[in-house]
This record gives C-alpha cells, sequence and structure tokens, in this order.
C-alpha cells in the first residue's frame, strides 16, 4: 500500500501549480486624475477602490446607460469586467481590455460559456453596448477601460467581477487569469461586498472533502498498516477514524452536489470521480460489516479486495481533490495547505515503510497483513 500511495502523493505534489500574479498588490486611488483623452465622455463619475489596484469610476444616466472607467496597474496582457446573475464566471459578460504587442488597443465583450479557453467566446454575451463608445488607453504604468453599457432599468446590487491575465490575448483568445475576484457592488451607494454565496458553499463542500478524504482516511489507512502491533487499539482506531472520515466525506459531497445544483458549473472530471471514489467508500463501510471471521477460507479474499479498494480511494480522492482546487480557483493557501499535507504524509509512509521492512527482514518472516 505504502508503495502505490506514496508514487500518487509524489506526482500530486509534483503536479500542483502554483500562479504568480501579474498585477501588484498596491491599493488603486480615486485621487488620480483621468487622462484628458476619456474627461469628455468620462467626466462626473463617482469612484470606488474595488479588489488591489482596481479602481471602478462609473455613472448612470436618466437613460439607464451605464458609464464605467476600469483602471488597473499595467504592463502586459489584460484586464476585464464581468457582470453576473450568481457572482460565478460561467454564464457572465465581460468587457475585457488589452494593448496587442503592436500597441494596438482592443476592448471586447466576451461570453463565459465555460472554463476552457475555446468556451470563452469573444463578440458574445447578454451585454448591450455600443462598441463606438468604447475605450482603451494606457497612461503611466496604468491601463483604463471605459465602455458604456443599456440596462432596462437602473442598476443596484449588481455581482461582478474582476480579473487579470499576464499574457497578451491572441486572435481574441483570452489565456487563464492570473487572479480575479467576485463582489456585489451597489451601483447606487458606491459600496461593495465580497460575494458570500456561493463562496462559502463552495469553501464548505472543499474544506470538508480535503480533510476527510484527504487527511482522516490516509491517517486511518496508515494506523492499519503501521500500528498493528497496538492490537486490539488499532482496529478500533482504524475503523473508528475511518468512518468519522467517510461521515465528512458524504457531508462533503452532498455540499458539493448542492453547490452544483445551484450553478451548473461544467467540472464533469471532477464530479465524476467524486462519485466514484464515494462509490469506492461505502464498497469499504459494506466489506466491513460483511468481514469474513478470521478462521474463514475467504478471510484472505476479503483482505485483498480490502487492501486494494482502500488504496484505489486514497488515490483517486487525491487526485479529485487536486482537481477541485484546479477548477474551483482556490487561493494558494489551499494549493500549499495541501501540498504541505501530502509532503507530511509521504515522509510519513517512507519512514514507517523503512522501519517496518528493516524489521522484516532482520526476523526474516513474512509481511503481516490484517
Amino acid at each position: 500500500m505504502a508503495r502505490a500511495f506514496g508514487v500518487g502523493a509524489a506526482m500530486l505534489v509534483v503536479v500542483s501549480a502554483f500562479f504568480a500574479p501579474a498585477v501588484t498588490a498596491q491599493t488603486g486611488s480615486c485621487n488620480d486624475p483621468l487622462p484628458t483623452e476619456l474627461v469628455g465622455n468620462y467626466s462626473g463619475m463617482a469612484c470606488s477602490p474595488v479588489w488591489n489596484n482596481f479602481v471602478l469610476r462609473y455613472a448612470q444616466g436618466g437613460d439607464n446607460v451605464l458609464r464605467v472607467v476600469l483602471s488597473a496597474m499595467y504592463s502586459s496582457g489584460w484586464v476585464g469586467m464581468a457582470f453576473s446573475k450568481d457572482g460565478l464566471m460561467v454564464g457572465s459578460s465581460a468587457m475585457v481590455g488589452w494593448v496587442g504587442k503592436k500597441g494596438q488597443a482592443h476592448v471586447k465583450q466576451f461570453a463565459l460559456n465555460g472554463k476552457a479557453p475555446s468556451m470563452v467566446v469573444a463578440d458574445r454575451g447578454f451585454l448591450v453596448s455600443n462598441g463606438h463608445d468604447h475605450t482603451v488607453l494606457v497612461k503611466q504604468a496604468k491601463i483604463y477601460l471605459a465602455f458604456q453599457l443599456n440596462f432596462d432599468s437602473q442598476l443596484k446590487k449588481q455581482q461582478v467581477l474582476f480579473a487579470f491575465g499576464s499574457a497578451i490575448p491572441v486572435n481574441d483568445r483570452l489565456a487563464e487569469h492570473q487572479g480575479k475576484t467576485s463582489i456585489t457592488f451597489d451601483f447606487t451607494t458606491g459600496s461593495s461586498s465580497g460575494s458570500s454565496f456561493p463562496s462559502g458553499l463552495k469553501r464548505t463542500h472543499g474544506a470538508l472533502n480535503l480533510f476527510a478524504w484527504g487527511v482522516l482516511l490516509p491517517i486511518g489507512a496508515i494506523i492499519a498498516r503501521y500500528c498493528r502491533g497496538w492490537d486490539p487499539l488499532w482496529f478500533y482506531l482504524h475503523g473508528g477514524i475511518q468512518f468519522v472520515g467517510f461521515i465528512l466525506g458524504l457531508a462533503g459531497v452532498v455540499a458539493g452536489v448542492s453547490l452544483y445544483g445551484k450553478i451548473q458549473a461544467d467540472v464533469p472530471a471532477h464530479r465524476g470521480l467524486g462519485i466514484f471514489v464515494l462509490v469506492l467508500g461505502i464498497l469499504q463501510i459494506l466489506a466491513f460489516f460483511l468481514r469474513p471471521n478470521k478462521d474463514s477460507k475467504y478471510r484472505k479474499y476479503w483482505n485483498w479486495y480490502h487492501h486494494w479498494v482502500g488504496r484505489l480511494v486514497l488515490f483517486f480522492a487525491a487526485v479529485n481533490i487536486v482537481l477541485g482546487i484546479k477548477v474551483g480557483g482556490a487561493g494558494n493557501s489551499w494549493k500549499i495547505g495541501y501540498g504541505f499535507n501530502l509532503a507530511i504524509l509521504l515522509i510519513t509512509i517512507i519512514t514507517l515503510e523503512v522501519l517496518v521492512w528493516t524489521r522484516w527482514k532482520n526476523n526474516s518472516g513474512p509481511a503481516t497483513t490484517y
């Protein structure tokens, strides 16, 4: 078990990637004047710092036209502002601006139909705009994205997203963002707040599953393999920890099902692996209650089944945790935390495995299984 699980853990540590932001984290200021090129059409606007160095200037007229100037520190790549119905990227429409390699400014609407680059479609979306009023400028290391949108009525509280990427779009294809946030912005008062739902449910789903499938269940498996000298304590510890881990993991799955029902996220691989891991976990619970006696001729087959299904559960659960961190857009704290957890498990398993094989070699005895 240790060698198979150790290889999987090592692979997952290598796979975990960290993205460095391309925009500095200094706070933007409303005291900076607008470039003279924008003063005519975009003067007399309310202003609010919204995220990192992103500053949002806006004004709404009686004709339900929303004028927006979004500014941020800029060296290359793209910046964007999306309007969402549920606070999520998928299903929203975004206004994105960038300056090409030859210095040509671009501003386009994108329909964010999915997280894959092919699902982010230029010149599509539900926003009604006049392309002639769109402007992109770069002044003193800042980009200014100015646009006007028509709505059926004046906006009040609206869920919006801000994001940036370091790669210059080619053929209107946006590369993956290096930073993003989702807030609820009140266009009548200028106040904003972080979007708590479904982000809170997503964090609950991730935390429960990471702790259950990524921490408790591996610890229970380690006890079963390396602590058999504590008989019968090891058996009760193993069974108790695995049962608690499964209950918490089941709660995490329920949270995931509820989350999917709210947002209909396009994550087939993550969902499929989650269902597969849950089925294997249920089979392990059933196997516990159907365990033959030690003197039964079927006990060795049960042992073989229980060992290998347990290994599959742990391996695919670890893969799915990494996948969930990626598709969920979790921050570096999640990546670093789970990477540290995998490293500790791997070091512990290797150390205990060396001790076990050293003892077996000295005693010239066969490997023990339960």
